[in-house]
């Protein structure tokens, strides 16, 4: 158990990979594992997410804790103070984890075992040869390091950039991989307003 700021400041150091917020709100890097995370930017944490965590947990069996990684492929680090500001719209309800993991290979490797609840549009990149420098062994290689530590993905459905939204059935997932994806039917969960678009909305009212 750790003083917040203490602990933060061994994670962003390098001191610690992952640190779990407790709901009383104490920090621990020792804490148990969970069975399934929910990971995400979270800018903000809105009811989308509190939303597909509660159905993935009931289809699971499990509880979904949410994980923030201060490094992301696509994205400049977050600063502490970012960090901060992010974690201040969860609820404490569950426990949250940090991290240092930008890759769901790192990801995996922090938490064995463990169903990570991703959207259409996650589970679109982490089957893109893009993010693996062009290179499809790297993919495979990754792929294979994530199902070597006994995890795989639940992926909910996501409306994309041109109001379709897509299922799992319409990616493009390499056959030699499809027991890693399972999908959450758009029966059971459906959300069709991001994090992008809330910010926005946020952004056009007036301030007061």
């Amino acid at each position: 158990m750790t003083a917040p700021l203490a602990a933060l400041a061994d994670l962003f150091a390098g001191r610690y990979a992952a640190l779990c917020r407790t709901p009383d709100g104490t920090w621990s890097a020792h804490a148990a594992r969970p069975p399934a995370l929910l990971p995400g930017a979270f800018n903000p944490l809105h009811d989308g997410h509190r939303r597909l965590a509660a159905v993935a947990a009931a289809l699971l069996g499990d509880p979904v804790d949410f994980e923030l990684s201060i490094h992301n492929v696509d994205k400049p680090p977050l600063t502490e103070t970012e960090l901060l500001r992010r974690l201040g719209t969860f609820t404490g309800n569950q426990p949250d984890w940090v991290t240092r993991a930008a890759t769901f290979e790192e990801k995996a490797r922090l938490f064995p075992q463990a169903v990570f609840v991703v959207g259409a549009d996650t589970a679109a990149r982490i089957v893109a040869e893009r993010y693996y420098g062009e290179n499809v062994q790297t993919m495979h290689a990754a792929l294979d390091g994530i199902a070597r530590q006994g995890c795989r993905f639940l992926v909910a459905g996501r409306v994309d950039h041109d109001g379709r939204f897509v299922e799992l059935e319409q990616l493009p997932i390499p056959p030699r991989y499809a027991a890693l994806f399972q999908a959450i039917s758009r029966d059971a969960y459906q959300f069709d307003i991001s994090s992008t678009r809330l910010r926005n909305a946020v952004g056009d009212e007036p301030q007061l």
